[in-house]
């Protein structure tokens, strides 16, 4: 573009600059030939309009790199069909937008963005799971590599099956399993990034889990209307044109930021009611019930660690206040787990993966949090307290004393894991977890933790 305003501004000055009556309207009529000329030949290698610290090159191919965003623009000169690969590099997810002639080979883990006409040769290497920088995590997620230009278009191979909708790639590796991160780092992002498609999209899974697809088959089902591929296992090259390598995300867990998205966590809860046909949509209002029914208090219990240890206690003096109690293991049948959460009122367990199942709940419930001792009150909030905000519950979260953990069995009075947590922190996350996460169970003190059940009635009250 450089030189076409360049020599635009040339010829505009030499024709102001002198008396058209004295040229002639013939050196007139030539100089516009000259012009014209110049343009036409020179056509399909000027580029768009550069902008911040673009890169741009004499083969028509312009990259952009600026705000963790990798922009590549090539443009076919015999088709004059622009073809781009937008690569975005965020603080918990990195993913590529691809439109164009896009050749997938699963038995190479490559993405091939064919280009008929010599252009600079770009890659990229992507792994697509949203959780971006955690290196434990991408110990099970393959690696994807991107490939465009004249290397690639000689490297692509040939179209084994075309299709019509786009495409998009993403990994069931992981975390995949554990219940938060199932939701945060796949379900929630596979939503943002596909539901602006309406079905009309095929999911690419490498690192395919069998169980993880069975577990999440009512969402997946919901989101696209075809036939997943395992696209490791593919012999065949699939041909798109447009696809998507990698799931978009927002840093905090569990969250969706409506200022930059036409997505909201409302909106996700009324898509997971419908993708589960759940009925109730809000909590009970006992003041407008008049006393007629009792709240139901879904008491989630653990069978290994974190686990209440005086369970029976619990539910008769809730029973008592005037709850309706149900207990329960909550497990990976997420469709009799949602109708279960959904039907209460209120919700509580300890810390951990299972009170992530808060999306079900209707509006305006209650989730209870129980924490443990080992300075939790951080991981507490980032997982359940902050996000239970965006889902339009109310949020109650109940600290326990050291008399109420059974690390008090394990410890001497003075030893540091009772008495100086953040000193185990700063050893490591594994032994933190080994200890207040795997070998920790709660023995609630059932008085003290009765006015916490009291001020869930008042709220349900209000």
């Amino acid at each position: 573009m450089g030189e076409k305003i360049t020599y635009e501004t040339i010829f505009a000055r030499s024709f102001s600059r002198y008396d058209q009556k004295k040229l002639g309207y013939g050196a007139f009529l030539g100089c516009l030939l000259i012009a014209l000329s110049f343009c036409i030949v020179f056509k399909p290698y000027l580029g768009p309009l550069p902008v911040l610290n673009m890169r741009m090159s004499m083969d028509g191919t312009n990259e952009t790199i600026s705000n963790g965003t990798k922009v590549i623009n090539n443009k076919n000169s015999s088709q004059q069909k622009e073809m781009k690969t937008v690569c975005h590099v965020e603080e918990s997810t990195e993913f590529c937008e691809m439109n164009g002639d896009i050749r997938v080979d699963g038995k190479s883990s490559t993405v091939f963005m064919a280009v008929d006409t010599m252009v600079a040769n770009s890659s990229w290497v992507i792994g697509p799971y949203a959780r971006r920088g955690d290196e434990e995590a991408f110990k099970r997620v393959t690696k994807w590599s991107i490939k465009s230009g004249v290397d690639a278009y000689e490297e692509a191979p040939q179209c084994d099956q075309r299709h019509n909708v786009p495409a998009i790639i993403f990994s069931t590796g992981g975390y995949a399993g554990n219940n938060f991160h199932d939701y945060t780092d796949i379900v929630l992002p596979l939503y943002l990034t596909s539901r602006q498609f309406d079905g009309e999209v095929k999911f690419l899974i490498t690192d395919k889990n069998p169980w993880w697809i069975e577990k999440f088959r009512n969402i997946l089902q919901k989101l696209s209307r075809y036939e997943l591929v395992d696209i490791n296992k593919e012999v065949n090259i699939h041909c798109f044109t447009s696809v998507i390598v990698g799931l978009k995300r927002y840093p905090k867990e569990l969250k969706i930021d409506p200022s930059k998205s036409p997505y909201s966590m409302k909106e996700f809860r009324q898509f997971l009611r419908s993708a589960y046909s759940l009925k109730k949509e809000n909590a009970i209002n006992m003041k407008d019930n008049g006393g007629k029914k009792r709240p139901r208090l879904l008491i989630v219990s653990r069978k290994s660690t974190r686990a209440f240890t005086n369970t029976n206690a619990i539910s008769g003096m809730a029973t008592r206040l005037g709850y309706e109690v149900v207990v329960t293991e909550v497990d990976s049948h997420v469709a009799r787990v949602a109708e279960m959460v959904n039907s209460c009122d209120v919700m509580m367990g300890v810390h951990g993966a299972g009170l992530t199942n808060m999306v079900f709940l209707p509006e305006n419930a209650i989730l209870i949090q129980v924490i443990p001792i080992g300075g939790f009150e951080w991981l507490a909030k980032t997982d359940f307290g902050e996000p239970s905000k965006d889902l339009n519950l109310r949020y109650i979260g109940y600290k326990i004393k050291t008399e109420e953990s059974s690390l008090i069995q394990q410890y001497p009075p003075d030893h540091e894991v009772l008495n100086d947590p953040y000193a185990v922190q700063k050893r490591g996350w594994y032994e933190f977890k080994s200890i207040y996460l795997q070998k920790q169970n709660v023995n609630l003190d059932v008085d003290r933790f009765r006015a916490t059940l009291l001020r869930a009635l008042e709220l349900l009250h209000q």
